[in-house]
């Protein structure tokens, strides 16, 4: 699996959680078991997910406080789970630069959401990361 495809089923995984309301650590490792069973990219997904995961309440500030009209509560799932895992990869993964981050949601976003979100996701992703490193 590619890294495109480890954050591409990471974000399936946070869409199940966020749909289902189960943020357990039995959740998660069922998934990562079942979806990164002896994969090269099990020990990145693992850390991003686990720092995605420690870090939500952090990153769903952040996006509350940058989204107009859109917070999370009322944010599509789907670009939810995109934002937030765009944003533990920028905040808390190392040597991953920020323009790559935010291009990989917006590629997200085109193949799984609407062309309204992909400009949303980018929009809001540019914002929180530029004001966080400012």
């Amino acid at each position: 699996m590619t890294r495109t495809q480890a954050r591409e089923t990471l974000m399936q995984l946070l869409f199940q959680m966020e749909a289902q309301k189960d943020y357990s650590s039995d959740s998660k490792n069922k998934y990562m078991e079942a979806h990164f069973s002896g994969d090269k990219q099990r020990g990145y997904a693992t850390k991003l997910i686990s720092q995605v995961l420690e870090h939500l309440e952090e990153i769903d500030a952040a996006l509350d406080r940058s989204s107009k009209g859109r917070n999370t509560k009322r944010m599509a799932k789907v670009d939810l789970a995109i934002a937030r895992l765009a944003l533990g990869e920028a905040f808390y993964m190392e040597n991953i630069p920020k323009g790559v981050v935010i291009n990989e949601a917006v590629n997200m976003t085109r193949k799984y959401s609407t062309e309204d979100s992909r400009r949303f996701i980018n929009g809001i992703l540019g914002n929180i990361i530029n004001h966080r490193d400012a």
